[in-house]
Formats: structure tokens, C-alpha cells, sequence
């Protein structure tokens, strides 16, 4: 069994059953070396099991982590020990929250199993409850703009033009002003608007890789020509049950930001898909509770985002652009939400990752997964 550490992975009962596990499982030596991990501990780590087998249990957590003490007590004690909400961050990981318990194994030697249940995907769950309620009580607001200021504002646009037209070209500078700005809340107004939609749209199956290659392609010979594209896809993946165009809104405004993030030299943005079974989420889409196996990344080299403002990206009118309007990664958590999927995010100075979870098509003949 995985007690073995000589040999363990070679028992197909132990590797079964742990690598079966949707939580992460690794068995750590007496001298901190990693000797075991399950898919669940590589995705967690973000690294393969070949790296990982070559590594310390120091080299992954942060310095003085309390996982350190928990292993001596476990092996000390010879009982399991554990602990709640646990902070495992680091540079390279990102912000990374689990409970973890400890169980030593059997022998004088002072091995041990380490079972981590990631906490920040509830609370990011949790949070994105918010984040929905939050676009949505969008709602009445941008009815009442469209209304009362809509309307007059093509009536100044109006009255601009006829002014301008007995001006003499020299003289048209201020009606030309007040013509762009009219346009320009205009175009705010009509964005805003796009939170009270709150109409059903139609689902069907969906490529997802053809939406990000859409984008890339968009992106490469716009306004990310000075950044580096890295793709890292699934072939296997199923299709997404959604709408091909809004998902393309969806990552054309991550990518964007991400491009907008990044260094002009070095810059870098990696688009990564990959199946994530086991989630499940309370939709708003007919009341039923959907799988999300399909995990999307889009993780860029930039500055990050300031830790304080964290907690309300996905907030209408929060931005870290000069000049930015605030509603690009509003209206991005709300697609997410009208499709029935989560999106979080982790930051940390030259690593941002946002990751979306969406639901597969139903029946999909054409990936060979199954939920």
C-alpha cells in the first residue's frame, strides 16, 4: 500500500483509490521529501508529478508553514492531526487556502500523508453569489439611464449639429466636443444596460478552444501585438453548453485586460483548458445544480492586482485602469453567471490567473470524457 514507501505507487489498490481522490494527497518522507502525489495534488501544485517527486515538502509551502508542525505532531503523537484554513500562498502558486490533515504511516521512519481540501473555491463560490447580485441590482439602475438620460442626450447631439452647421470649419472644435461626448456616455449607457438583460438566450454545444483561438487571433493582430501567447489545451475536453458569442465577449475583455497588464518587453498571456471533475454548483439557470468540469484559464506575467481591491474586481465601476469605466469584469461575471459557471481569481505581481468553470454540453458525442 502507499505505506510502502519504497514502492509507492506500484500497488494498484493504493494508486487507485488515491488517485481516485478529488482532493490532493501526498505521502512526504522523513526528511520532507515528496515520495507520492495524486493528480489532485498536481493540479493543486500546478505541476507535474514528475517535478513534484523531485522536490521537498519546504520547496512548496511558504516559509514557517504550520503544515511543518502538523506533520511532527502526527508523527510525534502517531494519531492524525488537522487544521482548518490553513494558508498555503506562495509566489509561484498564488493564493491557495486548505484544510489539511495529517496521518502517519506506519514505521519508525516518520512518513506521512498530507490531505488537502482546498477552501478558496467555496468561498470564491460564495463570493460570486455576491458578484451576481451585485450586476443584477445593475438592473434598475441602467433602465432609469436609458430613460432619463438617453433621451436628452441625442437631443444635445442634436441641437450640437445644427449649430455646427453654421460655424465655419475653424470654429467647430466645441460642437465636435460635445458630439463625442455624447457618443461616448452614450456607449456607456448602452453597456451598462447590457446588466438588466436578463432574458433567457440560447445554449448549444460549444468548442471552446474554437472561441479562445477566435480571440487569440483577434488579440495577436490588435491590441496585444507585443505579447506572447502560450496554449496549453485539452484536446479531450467536451464541448461548453453556452452561447459562442458571449463566451467570445467573455475572454476577449480577460485577454484584453491581461494585455493591458503585461510588460511591453516579456509580456507573456497563457490560455490553459483542462478538465476539473467533481464541481458542482447551485445554478441560476432553471434551479438545477450543474457540474462544471470545464476549467478555463487565463493567466498573464503583469503587475497583479493591488490586494485591497481583490475582493471587488468583479464589482461594477472597481477598476485599475486609468480612465477605465469598471464594467469590463462585471459584465464578464455576469455571463459567467447567466451561463451557469464560476470565475475566480488569483494575483500576485507577474501572476494573475483567472479561471473559469463551465458546464459541459449535455450527451456530447464528441468529447470523451464523462462527469
Amino acid at each position: 500500500m502507499i505505506a510502502d514507501l519504497k514502492q509507492p505507487v506500484e500497488s494498484p489498490a493504493a494508486s487507485v483509490i488515491a488517485n481516485a481522490l478529488p482532493m490532493p494527497v501526498i505521502v512526504v518522507g522523513p526528511q520532507q521529501q515528496i515520495v507520492f502525489v495524486n493528480p489532485a495534488a498536481e493540479q493543486f501544485f500546478d505541476m507535474g508529478a514528475g517535478l513534484l517527486l523531485k522536490q521537498k515538502l519546504t520547496d512548496l509551502i511558504p516559509f514557517g508553514s504550520p503544515l511543518l508542525q502538523l506533520i511532527g505532531q502526527a508523527v510525534e503523537r502517531r494519531a492524525s492531526v488537522g487544521e482548518r484554513d490553513v494558508d498555503l500562498s506562495t509566489p509561484r502558486h498564488g493564493e491557495r487556502i486548505a484544510d489539511l490533515i495529517v496521518t502517519p504511516l506506519p514505521g519508525p521512519d516518520g512518513a506521512a500523508i498530507v490531505m488537502l481540501q482546498e477552501r478558496s473555491l467555496a468561498q470564491r463560490i460564495d463570493r460570486q453569489l455576491l458578484h451576481r447580485g451585485a450586476v443584477r441590482s445593475m438592473h434598475g439602475m441602467a433602465a432609469v439611464l436609458a430613460h432619463e438620460i438617453k433621451n436628452p442626450l441625442a437631443g444635445i447631439r442634436g441641437a450640437a449639429q445644427l449649430i455646427e452647421e453654421h460655424l465655419p470649419p475653424n470654429e467647430r472644435d466645441l460642437t465636435r466636443l460635445i458630439c463625442d461626448e455624447a457618443d461616448r456616455i452614450r456607449a456607456l449607457v448602452d453597456r451598462m444596460e447590457s446588466f438588466g438583460d436578463t432574458r433567457a438566450f440560447p445554449r448549444a454545444p460549444v468548442n471552446i478552444h474554437e472561441v479562445l483561438d477566435r480571440v487569440r487571433r483577434v488579440a495577436e493582430t490588435s491590441f496585444a501585438r507585443h505579447v506572447g501567447f502560450v496554449e496549453t489545451f485539452d484536446p479531450s475536453l467536451p464541448h461548453v453548453l453556452g452561447d459562442r458569442d458571449q463566451l467570445i465577449q467573455v475572454f476577449m475583455n480577460l485577454v484584453r485586460n491581461a494585455a493591458d497588464a503585461v510588460p511591453e518587453a516579456g509580456g507573456e498571456i497563457t490560455l490553459t483548458t483542462g478538465y476539473r471533475p467533481g464541481v458542482r454548483f447551485g445554478a441560476a439557470v432553471a434551479g438545477e445544480r450543474l457540474s462544471l468540469p470545464l476549467q478555463v484559464t487565463v493567466k498573464d506575467n503583469g503587475a497583479g492586482v493591488p490586494s485591497d481591491l481583490m475582493p471587488y474586481i468583479f464589482d461594477p465601476f472597481v477598476t485599475t485602469k486609468h480612465g477605465g469605466s469598471g464594467l469590463g469584469l462585471a459584465l464578464v461575471a455576469k455571463i459567467v453567471g447567466d451561463h451557469g459557471g464560476v470565475i475566480e481569481c488569483d494575483s500576485v505581481p507577474r501572476r494573475t490567473v483567472f479561471r473559469i468553470l463551465l458546464p459541459k454540453a449535455a450527451n456530447d458525442s464528441e468529447g470523451i470524457r464523462d462527469a
